[in-house]
């Protein structure tokens, strides 16, 4: 079942209270249309501000954001604090260590996919000893909750090698903003991928990279490397694309987790810009954002996506 707008913004009030900015003259410019033609130079920046509770930090206006490029000052060409359609890739562990989580992980992704609109598109990856794409791209979430209800758990955690899937099935998306929710409990015990080309993999793409789950707690006996440094890397891997990773401490927060990431996706502000160099020398170019604080916000934390391989010859 989907859920429209008006829905996921009830959610919003009734779970994230958002904050709301004083209007500013000139915000219509705010309803920028995201469905420009993307040119092989334009970069696209999702950027989510919050308030000290986590309150969203709605109202702002282009001219409240700054953005540059190795410390250059860019000129944002196109802005939208709509919510424009999303393509969304699901990865969902079945691995026999999520046996006792994986009830609650399939209402969390049960959850998650209520918070898309009809114009959105999911894919569904399932990973354990291996990834394999379970469902591409599709609007019909009752096909990916099909698949999720049939999941049976058992075998190693292939992470890695999901993630390295997924990224490459969004090449495939439709839409220009695009998501990954990783639903795991964050141990990485079977991947041919290792951590450092996942990680280069992400810098590449245009896709923010959010993570759920349960983590156990790292001084467990039995436990590899790749096992207790699982959390912090899925956490790296998020920050660097301005998404996040969620670690519930109960497994029944996992639905509310899921609804915070659907509504948090629906709830930024997109900045878009040519760079000033023009460079096609393939070097990864750091982005920063600052915004200026709204009246009454007593203090704001911004998240983005903290930078992009640029094009080579």
């Amino acid at each position: 079942m989907r859920l429209r707008l008006a829905n996921v913004l009830l959610l919003l009030a009734l779970f994230f209270p958002a904050v709301q900015a004083a209007p500013q003259a000139g915000s219509g410019e705010q309803a920028s249309d995201l469905r420009f033609n993307v040119d092989t130079t334009l970069v696209v920046i999702p950027v989510i501000v919050t308030d000290q509770l986590n309150r969203f930090v709605l109202g702002l206006s282009k001219k409240d954001f700054h953005l540059f490029e190795d410390g250059v000052e860019q000129t944002i060409t196109h802005f939208s604090s709509e919510d424009a359609p999303l393509s969304v890739g699901l990865v969902f562990d079945t691995s026999g260590s999520m046996s006792d989580k994986l009830r609650t992980s399939r209402q969390a992704a049960f959850r998650f996919l209520t918070t898309l609109n009809a114009q959105d598109e999911v894919f569904l990856i399932e990973f354990n000893d291996r990834a394999e794409l379970a469902a591409g791209f599709t609007n019909r979430t009752e096909e990916i909750q099909d698949k999720l209800t049939a999941v049976q758990p058992g075998g190693l955690t292939a992470m890695l090698d999901a993630a390295q899937l997924a990224l490459g099935e969004m090449k495939k998306a439709r839409n220009p903003r695009k998501a990954i929710l990783i639903i795991s409990d964050g141990g990485d015990n079977n991947s041919r991928y290792r951590a450092a080309e996942v990680e280069s993999l992400v810098r590449q793409a245009d896709v923010q990279m959010y993570a759920m789950g349960i983590f156990e707690p790292s001084f467990l006996t039995g436990s590899s490397t790749e096992e207790i440094s699982g959390p912090r890397l899925l956490s790296q891997i998020a920050e660097q694309t301005g998404g996040r990773a969620f670690s519930a401490s109960d497994p029944r927060d996992l639905p509310n987790v899921a609804v915070r990431i659907g509504i948090e996706l629906r709830n930024q502000y997109v900045l878009a810009y040519s760079p000033k160099n023009q460079k096609r020398d393939g070097t990864y170019r750091r982005v920063e954002i600052k915004v200026s604080k709204p009246a009454g916000v007593p203090d704001i934390k911004v998240h983005w996506r903290l930078g992009y391989y640029a094009a080579s010859k």
